[in-house]
Order: structure tokens, then sequence, then C-alpha cells
């Protein structure tokens, strides 16, 4: 179904010679050398371009949330999708600083909302504890939609994006996710959420524990997406997919978006390299799954708050090493032996 091809391996050695020619110790500039030979290999390149840059933000409400697993109700989420299309949230402030358009997709909120675009599959996920979250067929629709939005971003002429969702209820099923595909145990996934006590979080583990033990057995990742996924996450799926698939750069953000990726993984491996991990997050089993996919996430400023926050913090990281490698002199053109 997707065309993902392995980095150009000789667009990653050019841009290396290009660092290895500018004027500056030997490796010196660490993490941003790597940042940019990555972006080569995926643009194919070294004559980088990720000017046009866009957050998509997916948007949907999760069934689980009526066992109280959550500090917020669902009607958050709704909110905080109108808001999105207002400009008015944390992640649109941040993005209008560092040049990013904020594209909303309602996937699946409660509630019909104004101003954000419609792709609505339904009124929210069913609830997990007692049944699959969504049908196959709806699985099926998200990840459309996620494909849909990445190729029109991409006629568009945008060259990176961060992935960010709004959806109450979603680290639940992010935990789960989480101790499928990699085997961690579920209570090392479990974490506060939007601000949950010590009380909460336990009961919390204790809904998603019922919840796993009504799914025993070996599953395939499309199973799972379906049995414990919310539909702003399958989207999301689709759209790091059809990424890949196009060239694109994928600015990853919090636990829920690495659980995205790592699921996308179950499916096509390849999609790793097309990843910049933004940050590590507050939420609990976040650093663990970083480390379980070997993931060097370019801040750790201490967020919980998703929307793709922690990514368009980290973005300007990534700029600067693209603006180091075009701008910065050369030995031969500064006069200096080059003394490695």
């Amino acid at each position: 179904m997707y065309k993902i091809r392995k980095l150009d391996e000789q667009a990653v050695e050019n841009a290396e010679k290009k660092w290895n020619s500018i004027a500056k110790p030997l490796h010196s500039l660490g993490v941003f050398e790597e940042i940019v030979k990555n972006i080569a290999g995926i643009q194919g390149t070294q004559n980088i371009d990720i000017k046009k840059r866009c957050v998509l933000v997916m948007c949907a409400d999760n069934g689980v949330v009526c066992e109280g697993v959550t500090q917020t109700g669902q009607e958050v989420t709704a909110v905080v999708t109108e808001n999105f299309a207002k400009g008015a949230t944390s992640v649109c402030a941040m993005a209008r600083n560092i040049g990013a358009d904020v594209v909303p997709i309602d996937v699946g909120v409660a509630r019909d909302v104004d101003g954000v675009i419609n792709k609505k599959i339904s009124y929210g996920t069913k609830n997990m504890l007692h049944e699959k979250a969504m049908t196959y067929e709806q699985a099926e629709e998200a990840v459309q939609v996620g494909i849909d939005c990445v190729k029109e971003l991409s006629e568009k002429g945008y060259k990176i994006i961060v992935t960010g969702e709004m959806g109450i209820g979603n680290t639940s099923s992010s935990s789960l996710w989480m101790t499928c595909f990699t085997g961690i145990p579920l209570d090392q996934c479990v974490g506060a959420g939007s601000g949950l006590n010590h009380q909460g979080i336990n009961h919390k583990y204790e809904v998603l524990k019922r919840s796993l033990e009504q799914y025993p057995g070996e599953h395939s990742a499309e199973e799972i997406l379906c049995r414990f996924g919310g539909y702003e996450m399958v989207m999301a799926v689709g759209a790091m997919l059809k990424a890949a698939e196009l060239g694109m750069v994928i600015l990853i953000d919090g636990f829920i978006m690495t659980n995205c990726i790592l699921a996308a993984s179950r499916l096509y491996l390849e999609v790793m390299s097309y990843a910049i991990f933004g940050h590590q997050g507050d939420e609990s089993g976040h650093k663990l799954l970083l480390d379980y996919l070997g993931a060097r996430p370019l801040l750790n400023l201490g967020l919980r708050l998703g929307e793709g926050s922690g990514s368009v913090c980290a973005y300007p990281i990534v700029d600067s090493a693209v603006k180091m490698l075009n701008e910065m002199d050369s030995f031969a053109h500064a006069s200096i032996t080059k003394y490695f």
C-alpha cells in the first residue's frame, strides 16, 4: 500500500562532506549534524527545504472516558478543537512564533464543532473496556483521512509536518498500544495523563488492565489499532506513513504521537527513518518508549500538553541545523587550513 524508500545514502554522504568542509572542529555540532544528514537522506539532496511547515492536529474523543480515567470530561475535546480554529490554543501561539500553519481536523469529536476541517467518522470511539473501540472499516477510514490530509499538504508545498493531537482519554489508548507492541508491563505504561492524582492513576490502571484481560492472546497490529485506538491516533498512523512515502520530514510530539509512530512502524518499519523526535514528555511511559525505540529526543521540558506543542518548540533546532549547513563559511572560503 505504501512505497517508503530507504534514505538516500548518497545525499547523506554529501551532507556529511559539506559539514566537514565547514570551518569548525570535526563533528563539533553533534546532533545538529545528524539532523541535517537525516533530512538530506529523506529529501534526497543536501539542498534541504523545510521552509513551509505545518502542525497537523488530529482531534477525536475516546469512549473509555466514561470509565473515569481522565481528569477532565469529554466536553473539553470539543472546546479545545474549536479554539484551534480561533488560533487560541498553546500550540497556535507557538506555531505563530515559528511561522507554521496549524491544520486542525475533526476525525471523531463527540459533538459537532465549528471552524475546523470536518472528517468525522463517528461521535467518538466505543468504550474499549467492553468492545472494540472501532470497527476495521472505521479504522481504514481514519487511516485514509490521514493519507488524504498529508497528500493535500504535500501538494501545497509542505516539506515538514508536526503531528499533534487533541483527544481526552487518549493516553489510555496509548498505554495499551505501548504494552501490546513492546511487551513493557502495563503498570509502567500508565501515567497521569492530563493531571490525575495517585488514586486516579491507580483507577486508570485497573480499567486498562481489565480492558487488556478481555482481549487475551496474540493479535495483529491492525487488530490492536482497532481494539484500543482512538480515531485521532489511527489517523496519525495513516498520516505518518503517507508523509514518509512522500518524502516529508515528520516531527514527532509526545507520548501519544510516539505510540503512533510505533504503531506505524509495526506496519512499515521504514517509516522510522523519517521521524525526528521533538521532545521527551512528562508522561511516565514516554521515556521508556523512547528508549525502546532507540530514539533521541531533541528537548526535555517536562511537557504533558499534547497538541504537537513539544515538537513545535523543537522546530527551531531543526531549522537552525539547516541554516548552519547553508550559511556557515567553509575552510576554503575563510582561508583557514583544514586541520583534520
